[in-house]
């Protein structure tokens, strides 16, 4: 039986929300868009992401070409709006069929897999400070304070399709296991292991783990919306 929790929060220092979220355990799935572009420009793109990714995975269509069409539609509205600024948006989503996952990113906007009481990061974030992790030139501790860390190197609706990269992993979601889907608003204030603290917690439910996430971003600064989903197979 699949349970699942969710919550956003503008945080302390924004006045817009631009990261949406969607969940429903019959379609088996869930997904978070963190919206970027100012304005209301970042708002529209996560929206659109979101409508456009839920409408083809009803029509069947699969989750990585659902978030291509996604960024044809985005790209699509801002030229139609005649847009001065690109609107973009992350998007990080799952799907649950059984006993098996399937997740799709753009940006870094991620997801942890907890199993065995042991947190992964399954997805890898598609960032300028995560480009210089990979060559070496910075370690995972200095690049959480580097000053371009939310600089983005692929978002729907500002890479064009030819050249967008969406990444795909499955697995398998046995009972016990967890898939946490958050935007960076989570993992700027809160570290992997105080994220692992929360889902370690038998005694929560879905939904009381994220609550308790986004008190901790919120503790942490809330320097950015913040937006978790978790998906729980009992």
């Amino acid at each position: 039986m699949i349970e699942f929790g969710h919550l956003t929060h503008v945080g302390l220092r924004r006045e817009l929300n631009e990261d949406t979220y969607y969940g429903d355990s019959e379609l088996g799935l869930w997904l978070v868009a963190d919206g970027m572009g100012g304005h209301d420009y970042g708002e529209v793109a996560s929206a659109l992401a979101r409508e456009t990714i839920v409408r083809e995975v009803r029509d069947g269509t699969p989750l990585a070409q659902a978030i291509r069409i996604a960024d044809e539609e985005i790209i699509r509205t801002s030229r139609r709006r005649n847009d001065a600024l690109p609107m973009g948006t992350t998007v990080v989503a799952a799907r649950v069929n059984g006993n098996r996952f399937e997740v799709a990113w753009v940006g870094d906007s991620r997801v942890y897999l907890w199993r065995d009481g042991n947190l992964a990061q399954l997805s890898q974030d598609h960032s300028y400070v995560q480009e210089l992790i990979a060559n070496g030139a910075l370690t995972h501790e200095q690049a959480r304070s580097h000053p371009h860390r939310n600089v983005v190197t692929q978002a729907l609706g500002v890479t064009d399709p030819n050249s967008l990269n969406v990444e795909t992993m499955t697995g398998e979601l046995r009972p016990g296991m967890q898939l946490l889907l958050c935007s960076d608003g989570l993992t700027e204030e809160v570290e992997d292991r105080g994220i692992a603290r929360v889902l370690s917690r038998n005694d929560c439910s879905a939904q009381e783990c994220v609550d308790s996430l986004i008190a901790a971003a919120l503790d942490g600064g809330g320097s950015d919306n913040v937006t978790v989903v978790l998906v729980r197979n009992h």
